[in-house]
């Protein structure tokens, strides 16, 4: 169990990430009204913005999916398997929405997207 609370604290991280990047060395950032600095931006900036309200939008799914599994007393190994390749995708996801690689984007979130039903259905 204590794996499992470890992955679903790094897929917490996950959105946090994005958000420093988008954030860091930017010129001008006004830590007091954040949201309106970032509506600004363009590029790999706004980009790791969007990545960042994605990756926020996707962790209910995958927590539920989770808690889920492990009330229908999935296979412990299995769930942590499907959960790294999880948090894997989410992660390449990042780095595409970043680099502006659009069309992969979507297929890792696709991907991604199946992996998450894979572990919602691991205990049934």
């Amino acid at each position: 169990m204590n794996s499992i609370a470890w992955l679903l604290f790094s897929a917490a991280l996950l959105p946090i990430v994005a958000a420093g990047a988008s954030k860091a060395g930017g010129k001008a950032y006004d830590n007091n009204d954040p949201r309106q600095w970032l509506a600004k931006q363009q590029g790999w900036r706004a980009r790791a913005n969007a990545a960042q309200e994605n990756l926020f939008e996707g962790l209910p799914f995958f927590y539920a999916a989770v808690l889920f599994a492990l009330y229908s007393q999935a296979d412990q190994g299995w769930l942590i398997s499907l959960m790294v390749a999880w948090l894997a995708l989410r992660a390449a996801y990042l780095a595409m929405y970043i680099t502006g690689y659009g069309t992969l984007r979507t297929i890792v979130w696709g991907l991604a997207f199946a992996v998450n039903v894979a572990i919602l259905l691991s205990g049934v």
